[in-house]
């Protein structure tokens, strides 16, 4: 199956609130329907829904801290799509579409330092853990563009 990105819109956004993980997952993933009001909000924030096919399956929100860093402050995969490789196909797909800002330098990605997958899943991409954030709560990685 196709995996695309997509904007979000009238016809996607309520299958795009709908979208889970798992119980064991909640605690490292925002409601993807906050996430989406935040973007309301905030028109530089980019909303994309992970498609599979023509079935959204997964949810990315990046956000443009200055013309050279761009942070993802949101990304996942429903738990029934997910270990399918649709987020390894997503997240290669995010990360050229943000690269299309030739002054972008810096992808930044926080996550739950106790997530297991985070680590190994962000560094097979050239994720460097830099530490954890100002709030000391999340582990911060960074991509280097240029």
């Amino acid at each position: 199956m196709e995996i695309t990105l997509k904007a979000l819109n009238l016809d996607n956004y309520e299958e795009v609130c709908d979208l889970s993980v798992s119980k064991e997952q909640e605690d490292y993933v925002a409601e993807n329907m906050w996430s989406i009001v935040e973007s309301k909000y905030h028109p530089s924030y980019e909303t994309r829904a992970i498609y599979s096919g023509d079935k959204p399956v997964g949810f990315f929100m990046w956000v443009p801290e200055t013309t050279t860093k761009t942070s993802i402050w949101r990304f996942m995969v429903d738990e029934k799509y997910q270990k399918q490789g649709i987020g390894r196909k997503a997240l290669h797909l995010a990360i050229e579409e943000m690269r299309e800002n030739k002054e972008l330098e810096v992808i930044e990605i926080c996550y739950n330092p106790e997530n297991p997958v985070a680590y190994n899943f962000y560094a097979s991409f050239g994720f460097k853990e830099m530490g954890l954030d100002e709030d000391g709560d999340d582990m911060l990685a960074v991509l280097r563009i240029r």
